[in-house]
């Protein structure tokens, strides 16, 4: 018997037996196919933002924080296909999801001539309580795959969250905004100094988190800080 072919067989046999489906319309997925069948990601919503043109997420922060450009890779519509995609990733323990996000918006961003040189990809920390209850941070994977794509470091253990607030999926905007107010600590400001920063989020609601995550970054001095995220809600 080849013992080399057992991972293949084993794989065929996990297939059939239990099929995977894809997570935007539940239809079996077939060979090649991963997370979305082909029709669900090519109804992705993408928002085909680039680095060199100025764009609605920039806009978010203007006047808030001196980010340098931002840009997001899907569009978040409450009910929509990115709304099913993100619940699977974030409360049905799908973190493949993520890497795969990143995967396709890396290969996006290294094609973009006008965003310079990274040197570090961060993403946006859990509090420890979420963390241990959810088991993953569901931007990691995107990080590290943005990071792979960007040939630049990644790093989860630069920030830390401080603050430990519960979901606010269900809230509004105007309420988001009204009473988010996370904390986050900076533990390692000399490895950052003179660093441009990608820092990665999953959905922008009111830019509330970024920001806080922006300033807390900026205080290593001569820090550039660029923001991508999975989604954000227009």
């Amino acid at each position: 018997m080849n013992f080399s072919k057992l991972p293949n067989i084993i794989n065929d046999l996990n297939t059939i037996l239990v099929p995977p489906v894809c997570f935007g319309c539940n239809a079996r997925l077939y060979r090649g196919e991963q997370i979305l069948c082909v029709s669900c990601r090519a109804q992705l919503p993408l928002t085909e933002f680039n680095f060199s043109t100025e764009n609605s997420l920039d806009r978010v922060f203007y006047g808030r924080i001196p980010v340098q450009k931002a840009a997001s890779y899907l569009y978040f519509y409450e009910n929509g296909l990115v709304q099913n995609l993100l619940h699977y990733l974030k409360y049905r323990n799908q973190p493949s999801i993520s890497n795969l996000l990143g995967k396709w918006y890396g290969e996006i961003l290294k094609q973009d001539d006008a965003l310079p040189e990274i040197d570090m990809v961060i993403s946006v920390p859990l509090h420890p309580k979420k963390l241990k209850k959810r088991g993953y941070n569901q931007v990691a994977g995107f990080g590290q795959e943005l990071a792979i794509q960007l040939k630049a470091d990644y790093r989860e253990d630069i920030l830390s969250k401080t603050s430990h607030t519960r979901t606010q999926t269900q809230k509004s905007r105007i309420f988001r905004w009204q009473h988010e107010k996370p904390a986050f600590k900076l533990l390692y400001p000399s490895i950052l100094h003179g660093c441009r920063i990608l820092l990665v989020d999953d959905v922008v609601t009111t830019g509330a988190t970024l920001e806080a995550c922006s300033k807390v970054l900026l205080e290593a001095g001569e820090v550039e800080v660029y923001i991508a995220t999975m989604a954000m809600v227009p």
